[in-house]
């Protein structure tokens, strides 16, 4: 947008030096520098040549029309973030009643019940399981013994290492698995079973495994039909 067609003497070179000078730095004339030029251009103007009252007038509809775009970029920018929201939430829905695997490493005690977490290993070796709580301390260390390659089920019984049940909540775990010769075996953690519903955090929604959320449904590296199996 230009305001060339300005011709008040002083007041043209000065709104001409101020748009150069704003070319410069931003590369395009934005509202605030059409506003900055436009109040310049009438504190400059020639008294004894005054802007001529229709070229006035085109500027002011100029200037209400950047500012009508403005706000047209910013509502339409609201609704794709709206409309966003709502397709990841249509995605999400896709999941219930499904049975999925997630990169995650937490466990839910409930009531005594252990809803177990999963890992796998590359190879054949001694697995230790640690148990922490939500304030990352640890609360229960144990062997699974001697596991081959794959996936296998943390056999956590809800005690803590003094053997007292622990409380219900949210509790992760970590896998260190070393072969014959003590080397270490690369290991992943995961989260399984079948979604049962979304819940919404701060405008956010989540997948649930039971009481257990799973934090990123992008995480999820495995989805099948749910089985009386699984």
């Amino acid at each position: 947008m230009s305001i060339e067609a300005v011709n008040t003497g002083y007041a043209a070179s000065s709104a001409s030096g101020e748009n150069t000078s704003s070319s410069h730095s931003t590369g395009e004339l934005g509202m605030d520098q059409f506003l900055k030029l436009f109040i310049a251009q009438i504190q400059h103007q020639d008294p004894l040549s005054p802007l001529d009252s229709a070229e006035f007038t085109a500027q002011l509809a100029q200037f209400t029309s950047v500012e009508q775009l403005y706000g047209m970029n910013s509502r339409l920018a609201d609704i794709e973030e709206t409309l966003n929201g709502k397709s990841e939430q249509r995605d999400d829905l896709g999941f219930i009643g499904k049975t999925v695997k997630a990169d995650d490493n937490t466990m839910r005690v409930d009531n005594g019940t252990v809803q177990s977490g999963s890992y796998t290993i590359d190879g054949s070796g001694y697995v230790t399981v640690d148990v922490y709580d939500s304030q990352g301390l640890i609360v229960r260390t144990f062997d699974q013994g001697l596991e081959d390659k794959g996936e296998h089920k943390v056999n956590w019984d809800g005690r803590d290492d003094t053997g007292k049940l622990v409380g219900d909540g949210t509790y992760t775990f970590k896998i260190t698995a070393r072969d014959e010769k003590g080397y270490y075996i690369p290991s992943n953690t995961y989260m399984s079973g079948e979604v049962t519903g979304i819940t919404y955090q701060n405008g956010q929604s989540y997948l649930m495994i039971g009481d257990r959320i799973i934090s990123n449904s992008n995480n999820i590296i495995e989805v099948s039909q749910t089985t009386e199996n699984n």
